[in-house]
């Protein structure tokens, strides 16, 4: 039951990982050198990819294997995306958007709280 639960997680993940990048299943395929339906038979259950070949899929979506499949990790692309340009910032950029940050988060739970 494990191994179907698993099958159901990766099908899924794949497909909402790449539509949060904004890439449609051919331009992905394309992109990692594979044939135009590769990532289509895929998301349709007809595939799985090799492991390198789900390795590349990762990089692609410039994610770890972990963050693949942390489905409590809503969009890793994003916060990938986000956390690559803060690599160049210095500390007192940091800090300010740090500080941003805690102060939305604690806004959004302040509005869960209250309904």
């Amino acid at each position: 039951m494990l191994y179907d639960e698993s099958e159901k997680l990766f099908f899924k993940r794949l497909s909402q990982l790449r539509i949060q990048k904004g890439v449609s299943a051919r331009d992905m395929s394309l992109s990692l050198g594979q044939n135009a339906n590769y990532i289509n038979l895929i998301e349709n259950k007809h595939n799985f990819p090799s492991l390198s070949g789900f390795f590349y899929i990762c990089e692609y979506l410039g994610i770890s294997l972990s963050e693949f499949f942390n489905d409590e990790m809503t969009n890793p692309v994003k916060i990938a995306e986000l956390l690559n340009s803060f690599q160049n910032l210095n500390d007192d950029l940091l800090n300010h958007f740090i500080s941003i940050a805690n102060a939305i988060s604690q806004n959004i739970d302040k509005k869960e709280d209250s309904q």
